[in-house]
């Protein structure tokens, strides 16, 4: 019976604390509201437009990279100046002269002892040392100048008469720049 006692209370004091939540006292709350309500809306300002975008369309693409050294143009003056161009048949022909010069491309440099080589790799995956003075590519092309980042190479090219022949330089860059 106690228990029971128990129970009766407890239930008791519960809706004896729940009636004094419902009192309406939210008098302050609405007036703020109200207050609130009854201001004029603010103006909101617009999304802002944005310039569209203006690709830069650069011209130069096609021309010798400002970074790049040029092949001494009095070299190439003085080669064609002589009269006679024409290649050498009676040479030996060099291992990589039998693929086309834009076939090759340059992979590397290396120094042993006092010669500087370039590393060339051929389209079959193979790797050859060059130095200035070596031929490569099927034009006659000699290599004149190496550095660290192309090789500056002349081909002999025939400039369309039966006996008449012409230099042309050519440069191998390095892979990758």
């Amino acid at each position: 019976m106690r228990s029971y006692l128990h129970k009766i209370f407890v239930a008791a004091f519960a809706s004896l604390v729940l009636s004094a939540c419902t009192n309406n006292n939210f008098a302050d709350l609405e007036a703020f509201v109200e207050e609130k309500k009854a201001r004029p809306g603010g103006i909101i300002a617009p999304i802002p437009t944005f310039k569209a975008y203006e690709a830069f369309s650069y011209s130069a693409a096609s021309q010798r990279s400002p970074f790049d050294r040029p092949i001494e143009v009095r070299e190439i003056a003085q080669l064609q100046a002589i009269s006679s161009i024409k290649p050498d048949e009676t040479r030996a022909k060099e291992f990589l002269e039998q693929y086309t010069f834009d076939s090759l491309s340059l992979v590397g440099t290396l120094e042993r002892g006092e010669i500087d080589w370039s590393l060339i790799r051929d389209p079959e995956g193979g790797v050859h040392r060059v130095k200035q003075g070596n031929y490569l590519g099927r034009n006659h092309g000699k290599i004149v100048d190496t550095t660290d980042t192309y090789i500056a190479v002349i081909e002999i090219v025939s400039d369309g008469s039966e006996d008449g022949w012409v230099e042309r330089p050519r440069t191998i860059k390095l892979n990758g720049i």
